[in-house]
């Protein structure tokens, strides 16, 4: 039986939904973050791969000022920010918050220059504290569906017994104040305010109308219900039902894996998976208590829970897999991304339990069938996968930090505009950072026509590095661009560009800027 705890306890976590933090990703903006424009745009234009919903938008000039003038339209999956007609010349900058279908928050800015850059910078993020808060409201989140709920469904359906009761009652005392905090922290982060502003009505107000609002409305109701089905009223097993329902319906109303495509498969497995989980990780703590005082009626619980467990094994076997494959698409996303390392810690974890299944399943549980003295063994053993158990819920709150790699876009090419009476230049850099990188070069007129060229020349250089010029002849495609493909950039910093266009065999068009390549 410990075995098969083990590997279900591994299934599930293989799939748990992370409460929050799925993503729409942001895939066009114009003017191209980055440009250098003559003269400054009528609005900047945001799209995203899925509607969204306004959080905070702040516009900041050239100046550094922030300005309450510029009007926002959203409509979709497109964000309008309209400019004021007094923009200043400089560096400016859009930063943007908005809410996901899921109700998670996607930030990010957008910055262009007009004239010329200056040092403007994007406004600094939410202190730390805003995101300790939020870990520790859904780990007493967790806490109170999984091991409050679970724990009460274990105890009115399965042992037929309420005794060890304490450790559930404690996690649902915990769970329901940890779901409002977690509805307050949502708004905070939805629209980027400090933990102090919990006291407004604004964070709660946006939390509200998201979809993870309402989920965190039906958790704490399910806490309630599982608070009520303590007492020895006769239809107490039936709020245990109700309320055990209620922790797969909260899971699936929102989050990353309830909203993934198609979610006509996704909703029902979320909802099946919490189930499981709240059924595996709610037993642990009341079976630790039944395995410490022994009875007559000990080993039969022990081999009923063990039957059951086997539907509940295919269940999170299936519902499981399913989650993990469409959230992560490929297996080396385990190692590349930052939700896979999640996963892979988790994972690590649930070796530990594998292991201690091993110790119950073939020496501690016969001990126990034949009348040895191996209770406080297994009780010890039983203790130290609750901590396991209660260490991958843990790493899994850290989901709510990062997407899963299906939302994860491609990076937009880095773009460039360079700007004279007799020409313009605008240049792609894919994926703009150190590395290997293409350049893309469309060459047009002052008049914005498009510039017939003999030859075009690529010139890059990075003084301060000591990186001399690396002169590089553009080929001319079908596309009607000018290509120079991979190019070698072996440092990230602020590169200088030229680029020489040869019109004629006596005229030469050369323009100039500068480049800010990333890190990789």
């Amino acid at each position: 039986m410990r075995r098969l705890a083990a590997l279900v306890t591994l299934l599930l976590f293989a799939g748990t939904p992370a409460g929050a933090f799925a993503h729409a990703a942001l895939i066009s903006v114009e003017p191209a973050s980055g440009s250098i424009l003559t003269s400054a745009p009528k609005a900047v234009e945001l799209r995203f791969n899925e509607a969204v919903t306004r959080g905070a938008i702040q516009l900041i000039d050239g100046t550094g000022k922030a300005r309450g003038d510029a009007r926002v339209i959203t409509s979709g999956e497109s964000i309008s920010v309209t400019m004021p007609a007094d923009l200043p010349q400089g560096t400016a900058v859009v930063s943007y918050r908005v809410i996901s279908q899921d109700g998670h928050p996607v930030a990010g800015s957008v910055i262009f220059s007009v004239g010329g850059p200056t040092a403007t910078q994007p406004p600094a993020n939410v202190d730390g504290r805003l995101n300790a808060l939020i870990w520790l409201a859904q780990v007493g989140l967790y806490l109170g569906l999984f091991v409050g709920v679970g724990g009460v469904f274990f105890g009115r359906w399965i042992a037929w017994s309420m005794t060890g009761m304490t450790v559930p009652r404690v996690a649902l005392m915990v769970g329901i104040p940890s779901a409002a905090v977690a509805i307050g922290v949502l708004g905070l982060d939805l629209l980027g305010l400090p933990p102090a502003a919990l006291m407004t009505a604004a964070p709660w107000t946006i939390a509200f109308a998201t979809s993870a609002g309402p989920a965190l409305l039906v958790a704490v109701t399910a806490m309630l219900l599982a608070l009520m089905a303590l007492d020895r009223a006769w239809y107490a097993r039936a709020l245990a039902a109700i309320a055990f329902a209620g922790v797969g319906l909260s899971l699936a109303m929102t989050g990353h894996a309830a909203t993934a495509p198609p979610e006509v498969l996704t909703r029902p497995a979320v909802f099946l998976h919490g189930l499981g989980v709240a059924f595996w990780i709610g037993a642990l703590a009341p079976l630790m208590v039944l395995v410490s005082r022994p009875t007559a009626a000990t080993l039969p619980l022990l081999n009923r829970f063990s039957h059951i467990a086997m539907p509940v094994v295919a269940m999170l076997a299936l519902t499981g897999l399913t989650l993990a494959v469409i959230q992560l698409e490929s297996l080396s996303a385990l190692i590349e991304t930052r939700y896979g390392v999640i996963l892979t810690i988790k994972l690590a974890l649930v070796l530990s339990l594998l292991a201690l299944a091993a110790l119950n399943r073939f020496r501690l549980t016969p001990a126990l069938a034949k009348g040895h003295k191996a209770a406080p063994a297994l009780k010890r053993s039983i203790l130290v996968e609750c901590a396991a158990a209660l260490g991958i819920l843990a790493v899994v709150a850290g989901w709510r930090f990062t997407p899963p790699p299906r939302t994860i876009v491609p990076d937009t090419p880095l773009a460039i505009h360079i700007h004279s009476d007799k020409a313009m230049f605008q240049v792609l850099v894919s994926p703009g950072k150190s590395g290997i990188d293409d350049f893309v070069l469309q060459l047009m007129t002052g008049e914005a026509t498009p510039l017939k060229a003999k030859e075009a020349t690529l010139t890059l250089s990075l003084p301060e590095r000591g990186i001399e010029p690396i002169e590089r002849d553009a080929e001319l495609g079908p596309d009607g661009y000018w290509h120079v493909r991979k190019v070698e950039l072996p440092f990230a910093g602020r590169w200088h560009v030229r680029i020489d266009a040869l019109v004629t065999d006596f005229e030469k068009v050369t323009l100039e800027d500068e480049l800010e390549v990333q890190p990789p």
